[in-house]
């Protein structure tokens, strides 16, 4: 039979060895995240990946075939940023640029002066620009002063964007709609006026010019 004194003798070796275990419990989590596996706390716990479309980069650019899920005739009402109404039926009888963009977006920006100049220099083409993105308004008037346009700006509503049109899986993303009314061409990336001019050439339009020399940024 076990004495009370041996018992007694072995209690402190017993509470240091539950105290070690405890321990390396409590450090458990410690390693886990330093080596790849699960966070300590939920705070550390990164949110699923937004919907929000990303950048593409410059040589992603391309043209696509007409997007099956937009109208063969799209129409766009918008209210644009200087408290006008784009109409896009109003622009008949002319090509239009619709840009899909956004301020956090660089290869947007990028294309954005050429867009302009476009805009300005060729009388048969008319753009718009969509800013497919959350923004204030003073956080958008601040951009625009920065990076001034020529042509009309809109923001999107995400939740509810222009139903014609597909939703922007990438930016930018730029649809030109014919004299017609129709959609001629959709690029899935930057694009320049060589781009857009080339692909008017080729549907046929004589007012078709070569395009001007990139703007310098």
């Amino acid at each position: 039979m076990i004495s009370k004194a041996r018992i007694l003798r072995t209690l402190p070796l017993l509470a240091a060895a539950i105290a070690a275990l405890l321990l390396a419990a409590c450090q458990k989590p410690t390693e886990e995240a330093a080596s790849g596996g699960e966070p300590k706390s939920a705070e550390a716990v990164k949110p699923p990946a937004s919907q929000t479309p990303e950048p593409l980069p410059a040589d992603d650019s391309k043209p696509i075939p007409a997007p099956a899920g937009a109208a063969d005739t799209p129409e766009l009402r918008i209210a644009t940023f200087d408290g006008k109404t784009y109409d896009l039926s109003e622009h008949r009888g002319r090509w239009v640029v619709v840009n899909f963009w956004a301020t956090w977006c660089a290869p947007c920006i990028k294309e954005m002066p050429e867009l302009s100049a476009l805009d300005t220099m060729r009388e048969h083409i008319d753009v718009v620009g969509l800013a497919y993105e959350e923004i204030d308004k003073a956080d958008m008037q601040a951009f625009l002063k920065k990076h001034p346009v020529s042509y009309p700006i809109a923001i999107v509503d995400v939740a509810d964007p222009p139903k014609a049109f597909d939703t922007p899986k990438g930016l930018p993303m730029t649809y030109l709609i014919g004299p017609d009314g129709k959609v001629a061409e959709k690029f899935l990336g930057p694009v320049d006026a060589k781009k857009l001019e080339d692909a008017i050439a080729k549907a046929g339009d004589a007012k078709a010019e070569p395009a001007a020399p990139a703007a310098k940024s």
